[in-house]
């Protein structure tokens, strides 16, 4: 008999990666996902898996390399972000389409912030596609989202792990799946080989793309002692969701918490994908052995 769960995906950007390898080996290990909910990435992720289309998602995913996500980044001059966002959602509304989130299949809570507001927003029904974009707004990077009133941005500003939202459906198991575990990371063994591939067949498009790469995004080696504005920002924003992770798993104790370190990747490393996807499965295999499952 299978057993039921209500599926809690965080925030995290890139790490979101992860959430495609918990929920792989969930359904190996004989779980049902009755019940989802997700802000920013967790959002996207759990709204793909409850359309269907997760393995198209992944096949997109492991498809992508520097040079392709760098290309997606639709870079502009705002004072409300400088990254667009629409390339990337049109891409994945290829594949996603234009479903109603009260028509999908497992029910699903998305999570946005109204920054006029000062509130949130939880998405139950409407425009799938509209809701993930709202929820995936990192603010000053990717333009907010207008919609009726409200200037949404990122759920992780105010609920980077919506524990409180599946409490209330009646599954065996509370599962969280936390982007923002400050633990040490262990990478997983087979990637080494594999990027090496990756960069040989890459290789005449790596170097342009390094040198614009990490005039945006500096690699961590290489971080100043007094960062520049995207480090600041991305470091300050960790930071604050960090805290209200941990405010929220005290407050709602889920049966079950997958930590994934937030040191796996950065927040834009979405080329790292077959890594983080192996690493979600071993943090789940992990929680779940330690919890005699």
């Amino acid at each position: 008999m299978k057993k039921s769960v209500s599926l809690v995906l965080s925030s995290g950007g890139a790490r979101g990666m992860a959430h495609i390898g918990v929920i792989e080996e969930l359904l190996k290990h004989n779980f049902e996902i009755n019940a989802i909910s997700g802000c920013s990435i967790g959002a996207v992720v759990g709204g793909i898996y409850a359309s269907g289309k997760l393995e198209k998602y992944k096949k997109w995913v492991l498809n992508l390399d520097k040079y392709k996500v760098f290309k997606l980044m639709d870079f502009k001059l705002s004072s409300q972000g400088f990254i667009k966002g629409d390339k990337v959602f049109n891409e994945l509304k290829k594949f996603i389409g234009d479903p109603k989130i009260e028509d999908l299949p497992i029910p699903i809570t998305i999570v946005a912030t109204d920054l006029y507001n000062q509130k949130e927003i939880e998405f139950k029904k409407g425009n799938l596609f509209k809701a993930l974009k709202a929820s995936s707004s990192i603010p000053s990077v990717i333009e907010p989202v207008i919609y009726k009133n409200m200037l949404l941005i990122d759920g992780g500003v105010i609920n980077p792990l919506p524990i409180d939202k599946v409490i209330n459906f009646k599954n065996d198991y509370i599962i969280a799946v936390n982007l923002n575990a400050n633990i040490k990371y262990q990478k997983p063994k087979f990637k080494e080989k594999e990027q090496k591939k990756k960069e040989i067949i890459h290789k005449n498009h790596l170097d342009i793309f390094n040198k614009n790469w990490y005039k945006i995004f500096p690699a961590e080696k290489n971080k100043p002692k007094r960062p520049g504005y995207f480090t600041l920002l991305n470091d300050t924003f960790d930071l604050m969701q960090n805290r209200l992770t941990e405010v929220t798993i005290d407050n709602y104790k889920p049966d079950l918490l997958v930590n994934i370190s937030k040191h796996s990747c950065g927040t834009f490393e979405f080329y790292k994908g077959d890594e983080l996807i192996e690493a979600g499965r071993m943090a789940m295999r992990k929680c779940l052995k330690n919890n005699g499952l």
